[in-house]
């Protein structure tokens, strides 16, 4: 399947679930590692936990499954690595603690939310 074809499934699963500022950020030509991050909040470690578990669900019929996954038995932030996209799900305090946005500030905006300097994505 093509990345943006799996990337529209990703933020519409994670819709879905009622999820907090999504943003798909570009990192094709800034980082060797993925191509995209998809970055989503939740409301609650509960939340956070539904929208990956959610995620992973609703992806599986379509043959992506993730390549790693981390962080999904505490709920505060969970990782989930399918390879040419990175799926940041984050507690709204560790995603503001961490600021993946303004870090890859240089990322263009695919969809989503505004980042913090107001712009929309």
């Amino acid at each position: 399947m093509h990345p943006q074809a799996a990337l529209q499934l990703v933020t519409e699963a994670l819709l879905d679930r009622k999820a907090v500022d999504p943003l798909v950020l570009d990192l094709r030509g800034l980082s060797a590692a993925t191509d995209y991050f998809v970055i989503v909040s939740g409301t609650s470690d509960a939340h956070v936990r539904g929208m990956a578990d959610h995620l992973m669900t609703a992806l599986a019929p379509h043959g992506i499954a993730p390549h790693h996954v981390e962080g999904l038995a505490q709920g505060r932030w969970v990782l989930l690595d399918y390879v040419d996209f990175v799926v940041h799900v984050f507690h709204p305090e560790l995603r503001e603690f961490y600021q993946l946005e303004r870090l890859w500030g240089d990322a263009p905006v695919l969809a989503g939310g505004t980042r913090d300097d107001g712009s929309k994505g």
